[in-house]
């Protein structure tokens, strides 16, 4: 006899088409529901969250002050489009962002995931240099760097450099300077530690001496290129970068997408190096990872590029259906009211030392390359020859394997090939810490035994 359960786990399969999944090869994991970092699934089962629900959910799951705050604002009005209106949430959440963001951003474009803030910051650089007082219609370029992951839409994959999701599409693509990717880790042979940050922005300066006269702007993650594999930045490449961009008269979009929002151990990854872009682009965990939204933050001078009658044609010519959505803008806010309140930021450093110290025994494991980590996102990279550095065969799905182990012992977590990330709410308590490391170690010792 089906159950009903029987019937969602094959229209799952026959009817949801998932991201980033063979369908072919895919089992159904259904969550039926979520409180704290606890997802539960069909049967009950419980999973502790240990991606923040891929790298989006902030406080925790079901939190009562978000809830609320979606409650309010349904008895209010639940959509306003963008379009010449506006409504009160909206305009408080835009007042917030630009007192929260690196001084200078006061100006703030909603869209509703981060490929479309993504989208939003191209566009506008790009206009940008076309109409200001003094126009340079060539510039219509952009820098970008290897391995750099901005989303998925036609423009981010642009600039996008993951060989593996975007090859598929090179013909509907636009050509970008790229740049080396500023790994740390894996350093060009030669190149200590002390010397990679030196290396890479010269490098990156070779290019804009070449190319910076048809440049808009130079793209990047700051401190970290997540979906590369959690590649992390030498430190003072961002700030060095900025310095480069303004000598060179380009301008800087900061993808935080993924490294805002706390996961770094501040609010925005750009105050660590006390860094302001011209365009900083918000996403994921901005609605505390409840509903869809997303922002483009951009600085006066580029603002006042787009000022002008009707007739001029200056007007940003750009616009989705549900940017600035109330109902997101509520939970938004309220997801910034809840770091106040809980001193989220001000508890960070000692789960990240708990976490830190959890995983530490990995650290002379035969098969782990590197373990890294900033704030609450830590990077495992698991390798065949730890003294050579020698990767294992990518089909082995060695990360994979991990994290199926992990889902036995109630965890769930995703990799990035052979790189298990931990980046769990910043709400996590300190045994559910000591839950996904235990799992994780475990995870680690199964899936590379020989």
């Amino acid at each position: 006899m089906t159950t009903a359960q029987d019937q969602l786990h094959e229209w799952d399969r026959q009817h949801v088409w998932h991201a980033f999944t063979q369908m072919a090869e895919y089992t159904p994991f259904i969550i039926e529901r979520a409180n704290g970092c606890t997802l539960y699934d069909l049967d009950g089962r419980s999973y502790l969250d240990g991606v923040s629900s891929l790298w989006c959910n902030v406080h925790g799951h079901n939190h009562p002050r978000i809830n609320q705050a979606i409650r309010d604002q349904l008895d209010e009005v639940s959509h306003v489009t963008s379009l010449g209106a506006s409504n009160p949430t909206t305009i408080r959440l835009a007042r917030r962002l630009v007192e929260k963001s690196p001084a200078g951003l006061e100006h703030v474009f909603f869209a509703s995931d981060g490929a479309a803030a993504i989208e939003v910051a191209l566009k506008i650089a790009f206009q940008y240099w076309q109409q200001r007082t003094d126009p340079k219609p060539q510039k219509t370029r952009y820098l970008a760097f290897q391995q750099a992951y901005h989303g998925d839409t036609l423009g981010s994959v642009s600039v996008g450099g993951v060989d593996r999701f975007h090859n598929m599409f090179h013909p509907l693509l636009f050509d970008v300077v790229r740049a080396p990717i500023p790994d740390q880790f894996h350093r060009p042979q030669g190149i200590t530690p002390q010397g990679a940050c030196e290396y890479y922005l010269k490098e990156v300066e070779s290019l804009l001496k070449i190319h910076h006269q048809h440049l808009a702007a130079v793209i990047i993650e700051p401190l970290i290129q997540a979906a590369a594999g959690m590649v992390f930045h030498p430190e003072g490449f961002y700030r060095g970068l900025r310095g480069l961009t303004r000598r060179y008269d380009v301008l800087l979009i900061a993808d935080e997408v993924a490294v805002g929002w706390g996961k770094t151990g501040t609010l925005f990854a750009s105050e660590q190096e006390q860094v302001c872009p011209d365009l900083l682009c918000l996403g994921k965990g901005l609605a505390g990872g409840y509903l869809p939204l997303s922002a483009t933050l951009a600085t006066t001078p580029l603002w006042e590029a787009f000022l002008g009658s009707h007739t001029d044609s200056r007007t940003f010519f750009h616009g989705h259906t549900f940017s600035g959505n109330p109902l997101g803008a509520a939970a938004a806010l309220a997801t910034l009211e809840v770091f106040d309140e809980e001193n989220t930021l001000q508890n960070l450093p000692a789960k990240a030392q708990l976490l830190s110290k959890c995983l530490a025994p990995l650290a002379s494991h035969s098969h782990v390359g590197d373990i890294r980590q900033r704030g609450l996102i830590v990077a495992i990279e698991l390798v065949q020859d730890r003294e050579l550095g020698k990767p294992f065969v990518w089909s082995e799905r060695r990360g994979q394997r991990v994290c199926d182990f992990a889902l036995q012992r109630g965890i769930w977590l995703r990799p990035l090939g052979d790189v298990v990330v931990v980046m769990p709410p910043l709400a996590i308590q300190p045994d559910e810490l000591q839950q996904i490391a235990d799992a994780v170690r475990a995870g680690i010792d199964h899936a590379t035994r020989t």
